[in-house]
């Protein structure tokens, strides 16, 4: 439907685009992938056409229809939601009211013409769907997080991620035989990014987009197309499957590369060594040519392996914090009534629910940045938190540089590795001396997440940390978090994210507060089987089918491994969570018979009985050895 033929691309003197070829076929779903400033959004707005190349054709199939949404910026004004959304069928709309003034025409005379055009427009209308119009725009405003009490709302009333919303239900509703989506979920909750989900799996034609959501990428696209160099390299199957068959691909270049440049060295040594031999001139210039000939191997960019570990955090309590019917009001919005929450030390919570549900309120109610209208919060012992809210980079000090912000709170044992953790939140090079105030929105949020994790605490709570990161970049933070002791509240909107880090889901709605054992995939079971028919149940059932009818029976088996190796994990955290609370007892328990020795021995009279005072000081002796041997064990489970 689409093919690309030596496509070059510029900005100022750099090629974005080397002479690339492409074919996208009528029903392809297609990731792109690639580092930032790679040319991701640039392809995008290419097959748009809102940009034009700079040399090679773009031929575009007859019938071929567009749809192309940006990653931010668009606005809609002037009218309410539902007219707003329903005019992305003005095709539908303008042959109902042909209908309507057709039949006005036949209600006064039924000329023959006019009763067969009538009859043929009504069929093409019910062919298109024009008699489910208002009901299908419905359907896709609420599943993209809208309420039937907003559909009457100005367009003018909604925030910026609810307009890209807007904008994404008018290119749904169009069904354009090529949609071109640039970062989609970034604006959506996790209810609306599973429906999202589930429509492009039965959507009937291309789809080309980008994503920084692993768990999207994995599930919606079956090819990956890597920008890299100016060229385009294509990978069968989803993401997980293109990060494989790229390390494979590199090991078998670098391979190829290392037996290359062994041939160049010893065409290279040969015409050094016979250049100025006469006899010799033949076989010179006949490897010269050779070497002229040869098409060097590069090889791609080696993603840096960076990390970090969190400071060791304090010793806490086994409860780490808590709300008892705790309530929260603004106005006249009941937000959360009478909710009950217990935090342990070592779990990760997720906190999942649509927006609005209250998630970000129960996030700072938790953090003590706002005090409940009702009820309580209590702290565990030795509670020390860090919290990172949505508005955090707004903390930031605008006249210092990206460095010298993130040195001036770090503690001294983190200094050497501050360049590293401002790599893995995609600050390098002349990045790290840029001001403050002339970063954008995205590298403000970074720079506040990457100093807020400095701080040594026992409880991190993360009001959408991943908002602003790439794919490599939510690795790093991702692998950093499953190595931190302590005990993580988290919302996050990325599928992927959610999964491999939450041990706990408490799901927010309703002003009610529930708790569910595992991660977000478990959670969509139980509530499969407590059966709730809303959009997660729907879209278990029809992912799952979906993934039988099309991976394979291997891609199976790892998928069923994996469940089961997250479940053993889980038991062996519970039961370590167990042993520890069993040993921090005996700990406690200890260290109240030692202060009681530690009286008696500092008493007087305990020196003037001998036979007591050597007793005494046996068993304290014993007693810390004892103690310390706890202390052993309690620091083997912590690692």
């Amino acid at each position: 439907m689409l093919q690309l033929k030596n496509i070059d691309k510029f900005f100022a003197d750099r090629r974005i685009f080397a002479a690339i070829d492409w074919h996208i076929r009528p029903t392809d779903r297609i990731g792109l992938c690639g580092e930032n400033g790679a040319g991701k959004s640039t392809l995008l707005k290419l097959l748009a056409g809102l940009v034009e190349s700079d040399g090679g054709v773009l031929q575009i199939a007859k019938g071929t229809t567009f749809g192309y949404l940006p990653q931010d910026g668009l606005e809609h004004k002037g009218s309410s939601l539902f007219i707003e959304t329903q005019s992305a069928l003005a095709d539908l709309q303008q042959m109902e009211s042909t209908l309507r003034q057709l039949e006005s025409t036949i209600a006064e005379s039924a000329d023959a013409e006019e009763l067969e055009r009538y009859a043929e427009l009504q069929q093409l209308f019910e062919q298109r769907g024009g008699y489910q119009m208002e009901s299908e725009v419905g359907r896709v405003l609420h599943g993209l997080g809208f309420s039937t009490e907003d559909f009457n709302k100005p367009c003018d009333n909604f925030s910026g991620g609810w307009q890209m919303r807007i904008a994404l239900a008018k290119l749904l509703l169009q069904k354009p035989n090529l949609l071109l989506l640039d970062e989609p979920t970034n604006h959506l909750d996790l209810p609306a990014r599973d429906w999202l989900e589930e429509y492009l799996l039965s959507y009937p034609y291309a789809i080309v987009l980008v994503s920084h959501d692993r768990f999207f990428l994995d599930s919606v696209v079956s090819r990956i197309v890597e920008i890299w160099n100016g060229q385009l390299t294509t990978y069968p199957g989803n993401y997980s499957r293109y990060i494989q068959a790229r390390d494979e691909r590199i090991m078998a270049l670098k391979a190829a590369k290392q037996q290359q440049d062994e041939e160049i060295a010893k065409i290279e040594a040969f015409i050094s060594r016979f250049r100025y031999q006469a006899n010799k001139a033949s076989q010179v210039q006949s490897r010269v040519k050779q070497l002229e000939k040869i098409e060097r191997i590069s090889l791609p960019p080696q993603r840096k392996k960076i990390a970090f570990s969190f400071p060791t955090p304090p010793k806490g309590g086994r409860i780490i914090v808590g709300l008892q019917r705790a309530s929260q009001h603004y106005g006249s919005l009941k937000v959360l009534q009478h909710v009950d929450v217990q935090v342990e030390q070592g779990e990760r919570l997720a906190l999942v629910g649509p927006n609005g549900a209250g998630k970000s309120t129960l996030m700072r109610l938790l953090a003590g940045v706002e005090a409940p209208v009702s009820g309580e919060r209590l702290e565990g012992h030795n509670m020390q938190q860090a919290y990172f809210a949505q508005n955090q980079a707004d903390e930031l000090n605008p006249e210092r540089n990206v460095y010298t912000e993130i040195m001036a709170e770090s503690p001294v044992a983190m200094v050497p590795k501050l360049r590293n953790i401002l790599g893995s939140f995609l600050f390098s090079g002349d990045d790290i001396e840029k001001s403050v105030k002339v970063l954008s929105g995205g590298e403000r949020n970074r720079l506040a997440l990457a100093k807020l994790l400095l701080r040594p605490a026992n409880l991190l709570l993360l009001d959408e940390p991943t908002n602003h990161l790439d794919l490599q970049s939510k690795e790093i933070l991702l692998d950093s978090l499953k190595k931190y002791q302590g005990t993580i509240i988290f919302v996050s909107h990325d599928r992927y994210f959610v999964d491999a880090l939450a041990t706990r889901i408490l799901e927010v709605g309703h002003g009610q507060v529930e708790s569910y054992l595992g991660n977000y995939e478990d959670f969509l079971r139980a509530k499969q089987l407590l059966g709730d028919s809303s959009h997660s149940s729907q879209r278990v059932e029809q992912h799952s089918a979906k993934t039988d009818e099309d991976d394979s029976s291997t891609d199976k088996q790892s998928r069923i491994q994996a469940h089961s190796e997250r479940k053993e994990q889980q038991r062996r955290e519970q039961k370590q969570k167990k042993e520890l609370t069993k040993i921090e007892n005996k700990i406690e328990t200890l260290e109240q018979q030692l202060v009681k020795l530690e009286q008696l021995m500092a008493d007087p009279l305990t020196y003037q009985d001998q036979d007591h005072w050597r007793q005494v000081s046996a068993d304290y002796a014993k007693l810390k050895d004892s103690l310390d041997n706890w202390y052993q064990q309690w620091e083997k489970l912590q690692v």
